[in-house]
């Protein structure tokens, strides 16, 4: 674990990605984006912008918290997803957004939580421009999810999500036009689109930059 968390303070920071406001700058994209899907996200307007906590628990084997989203949510509903939301003007920074949906959807306390750096920008189909905090989560927290927005919450471990080869690439669609997406299984959970491409940009981020 502490060489994980050692990783992640050489690789990742807490200064704001240009990517995030700025119209000019693409977010994160995989390699095999077509020039239509590239064009469309970058004229998606206005710019809405969110953050969502990565936590990693220090157990014994460390894990990641997600949330399942509830069905009758509009955007993304039923979906495995990192608690998070829209950046409000009271918000100081992005990970002041993260740490506080974290609070609002499944009351983990901002004390036990250690912000460690952003990871990539990633654009969704509704519009947002999504910003994704890693955070080190000390033991000893309790939870209270919003059953408006939250059905359940589960842990994977570290390990299993940092394995390239329990990744699968499927094809999806973003405003009709075909792209792909990461995707992979935990138990009886499917991980898929925004969520496992943020896992597999923290793997990026981590293991193959030195």
């Amino acid at each position: 674990m502490d060489e994980f968390f050692a990783r992640a303070r050489k690789h990742l920071s807490l200064e704001v990605p240009q990517a995030l406001n700025d119209p000019n700058v693409a977010p994160h994209l995989d390699q095999d984006a077509g020039e239509d899907l590239i064009a469309a996200i970058a004229a998606a307007r206005p710019i809405r912008t969110a953050a969502v906590l990565v936590p990693v628990v220090e157990r014994k084997e460390p894990t990641i918290l997600f949330t399942q989203r509830t069905s009758q949510l509009a955007d993304h509903g039923g979906e495995i997803a990192f608690a998070g939301g829209k950046i409000d003007l009271r918000d100081a920074s992005p990970v002041d957004a993260a740490l506080r949906e974290a609070e609002e959807e499944i009351g983990l306390d901002r004390r036990f939580v250690d912000p460690i750096g952003y990871l990539n920008v990633h654009a969704v189909p509704t519009g947002y421009r999504i910003l994704p905090t890693l955070a080190r989560v000390r033991e000893g927290f309790s939870l209270r999810f919003n059953p408006g927005e939250v059905t359940d919450v589960f842990e994977a471990p570290l390990s299993f999500l940092m394995t390239p080869a329990n990744f699968k690439r499927e094809k999806a669609d973003w405003k009709g036009l075909p792209t792909h997406v990461h995707a992979l299984r935990f138990e009886l959970h499917k991980i898929w689109g925004v969520t496992a491409n943020i896992l597999w940009n923290l793997r990026e981020r981590l293991y193959t930059n030195r």
